[in-house]
């Protein structure tokens, strides 16, 4: 049998801080990356700190508007209190929040030197995080991550780099488990479309062929389309999910899918309903993007589409996934649209929809076992 523990590589040993139990106050305050799927890869080094906190301390999140519903979808998060912008200054209200909390000490999974002077300013006694943006005289302890080298694969996840701050405050190793989401039951004031996906959810492929970085990272529509033709010809449903901003592409996916066998519920669902959804499918296809770091953790297996970015780094956190990737010359590139004049995002067209089809008869046949 195989590990259960994803591949995120070594994680990095950096010095202790040791924490005794009358500092933590009233808990530990992290403040959370900006994006969803960054957001996704830290569950793992808050799975341990929730451990390593002590019980009659809270785990608590400052996190940007966006993320508000996903934390608080999380029964290991005590008080999620969101910015009322991520990348503003702070309110009088932001910082009054923050006071309230009484947090002993806040664990800083961003780089942002603005989020840590207002973290003084809330009278935080400890600050934790990386040294990136010249901050590491307001911090209490500053610690030394490798950077992310374009055109190289990094060989270290973004998860091994939350775990190691979270291990050098003393918390225990991860065992691959991931923590679980609160169960969502308003049926009631679903979209009619979903409601329908989810009755077909025993066969249903969830398909997110959005990513909000750009183009690079974007699997062609017309291939998603054809991944989902191969589906619905033996016997299976389709939802396509995605953000409003997202329409075009989705609608590019739906085109001339029998309306019966393909739901698109692109903008229609929210974080709850997304996370409800990606629980109910059979199989996830995705490329690099939020849902699919969401799908990951929720459970269901899937095939990842890398193009642009680098899938040692930013891969799914499960063992049920399977990563797609055919490097180039000139990959990882990081751009968010391909800068070649001829042959363009060929990273991500070699990889056809047989393949993808092929990919993930491979997971479920795994994941069944």
């Amino acid at each position: 049998m195989g590990s259960k523990i994803p591949d995120i590589g070594a994680v990095p040993v950096l010095p202790r801080f040791g924490m005794n139990p009358d500092r933590w106050r009233d808990g530990l305050l992290i403040r959370t990356p900006n994006w969803l799927g960054d957001a996704v890869m830290t569950l793992p080094a808050m799975l341990q700190l929730r451990k390593l906190v002590p019980n009659d301390c809270g785990l608590f999140v400052l996190c940007p508007p966006g993320l508000k519903d996903f934390f608080e979808s999380l029964p290991i998060v005590d008080v999620t209190v969101p910015l009322h912008s991520a990348h503003s200054a702070w309110s009088r209200a932001d910082r009054q929040s923050v006071r309230n909390l009484t947090a002993g000490a806040c664990l800083m999974f961003n780089n942002s030197l603005r989020d840590t002077i207002y973290l003084r300013l809330a009278y935080l006694p400890m600050i934790f995080g990386s040294s990136r943006r010249m901050r590491s005289l307001l911090l209490t302890k500053a610690w030394q991550l490798q950077h992310v080298k374009r055109g190289a694969l990094n060989k270290m996840h973004h998860a091994a780099r939350y775990l190691a701050m979270a291990y050098a405050l003393g918390a225990p190793e991860w065992d691959g488990t991931m923590p679980a989401f609160a169960p969502f039951c308003e049926v009631e004031t679903m979209a009619p479309s979903l409601t329908a996906a989810l009755k077909l959810g025993a066969n249903l492929m969830a398909i997110a062929p959005g990513a909000a970085y750009g183009e690079a990272k974007r699997w062609p529509s017309e291939y998603f389309n054809a991944a989902a033709r191969l589906w619905i010809e033996r016997g299976g449903t389709i939802a396509i999910l995605g953000a409003k901003s997202e329409m075009a592409v989705a609608e590019s996916v739906m085109k001339d899918l029998p309306q019966n066998a393909a739901f698109n519920l692109c903008g229609k669902t929210n974080m709850k309903e997304l996370i409800m959804l990606l629980e109910k499918a059979k199989i996830c296809i995705a490329n690099d993007s939020g849902t699919m770091h969401l799908a990951a953790a929720t459970g269901t297996p899937g095939v990842a589409i890398f193009g642009s970015t680098d899938p040692s780094s930013t891969s799914p956190l499960s063992v049920n996934w399977k990563i797609l990737y055919e490097r180039q010359n000139c990959s990882p590139c990081f751009r968010r649209e391909c800068q070649l004049d001829n042959d363009k995002y060929r990273c991500l067209r070699v990889i056809s929809p047989e393949m993808v089809m092929e990919s993930a008869n491979e997971v479920l046949r795994r994941f069944s076992s």
